[in-house]
């Protein structure tokens, strides 16, 4: 399969990306980094991506984050941000990227376990990872030609830990190998609207 994994350097993107090789051809894209770059912020650059490349068997998108703080202090610039990168990016890139999937191809999207667990200060994250699993879930029985898509639900992962662990007290790191085989299930197997959460 011809792969193209959005945040491909990333500390997820980076090792699915290694997973992949593999057996696959691997293409990263990135804003800074990758063998293509791509703004998801931005249609227009998802667009000349998708152009660029023509076309792709799967297409996976580790990228994007969301904002993390005082719920009392919190306004539509500290929300914007996030949605625009990590939902609306993430949708983005299926709607434009339908055109250049091939016929049984598929999509990988990233959420996580904000969506029902949230952490203290994170409203944010846990409303955009609960719209990408919907959107994933409604968009499974929209896509045509056997392309199939799925989100990957991410807990705190083991080599991340470091940064968010303060977010999330109490939950256990999950080993990089699991949030790999998340990743592969999405792109080599066979299931479609699924959630597959990546957490005790």
């Amino acid at each position: 399969m011809r792969i193209l994994i959005i945040g491909g350097n990333g500390t997820i993107g980076r090792k699915v990306a290694d997973a992949m090789r593999e057996r696959h051809e691997v293409i990263t894209a990135g804003r800074n980094s990758g063998d293509i770059r791509v703004d998801i912020t931005d249609r227009t650059s998802i667009s000349r991506m998708f152009e660029t490349l023509g076309q792709v068997d799967a297409c996976v998108c580790t990228a994007g984050t969301g904002f993390y703080g005082d719920y009392y202090m919190m306004t539509e610039a500290d929300i914007m941000p996030g949605i625009r990168g990590k939902l609306l990016g993430q949708m983005n890139v299926v709607l434009i990227g339908k055109d250049y999937v091939s016929a049984g191809g598929s999509f990988t999207l990233t959420s996580g376990i904000a969506a029902e667990l949230p952490a203290r200060n994170g409203t944010v994250v846990a409303t955009i990872n609960g719209a990408i699993n919907s959107f994933v879930l409604a968009s499974s029985q929209e896509l045509k030609n056997g392309i199939r898509i799925n989100t990957v639900s991410l807990g705190l992962v083991e080599d991340s830990s470091g940064r968010y662990a303060h977010l999330f007290p109490g939950f256990d790191p999950v080993p990089m190998g699991r949030v790999v085989n998340g990743y592969r299930l999405s792109i080599e197997g066979a299931v479609n609207g699924r959630v597959i959460k990546v957490y005790p």
